[in-house]
């Protein structure tokens, strides 16, 4: 059975869908998860951060976002009410992040996604703005 990848995606964002066509491009087809449409609970977001190593200020995303209307710069806020603003504005959270038994990681840019892949090497993949990307072969241990 093939390992489980899942990508938090939002179709209108280019280096999500680039890192979406590259994990199909390995062979996997992901779980998909439009988080605008379905957006993750506090547990998720809490485990997902958690997941990433990196504080859950991380995960936010501030272009194209009430982030500076809301002032979540300020250091004020506590990953309580930062989980509070994600889940009032699902924008806010960066995107596309991938979840693979190797790990979870925000892929920006979308080569990222190598990194954490169970699959591999990849052959060479053309993003959506004419750039190659080549896999090293290079991954997260388990």
């Amino acid at each position: 059975m093939p390992e489980e990848v899942t990508i938090y995606h939002n179709p209108a964002c280019g280096t999500s869908r680039n890192t979406l066509a590259l994990i199909r491009h390995a062979g996997i087809e992901p779980t998909v998860i439009e988080y605008l449409k379905t957006p993750p609970t506090r547990e998720t977001l809490r485990a997902i951060a958690a997941a990433t190593g990196q504080p859950l200020r991380a995960l936010l995303r501030e272009k194209g976002t009430p982030y500076t209307e809301l002032d979540l710069g300020n250091p004020q806020w506590t990953d309580e009410q930062l989980l509070d603003f994600i889940g009032q504005h699902p924008i806010l959270m960066n995107r596309p992040i991938v979840v693979t038994p190797l790990g979870t990681k925000l892929c920006r840019p979308s080569e990222e996604v190598l990194e954490i892949l169970p699959a591999g090497p990849v052959p060479p993949f053309t993003k959506s703005d004419g750039e190659v990307v080549r896999d090293d072969g290079k991954r997260r241990a388990r």
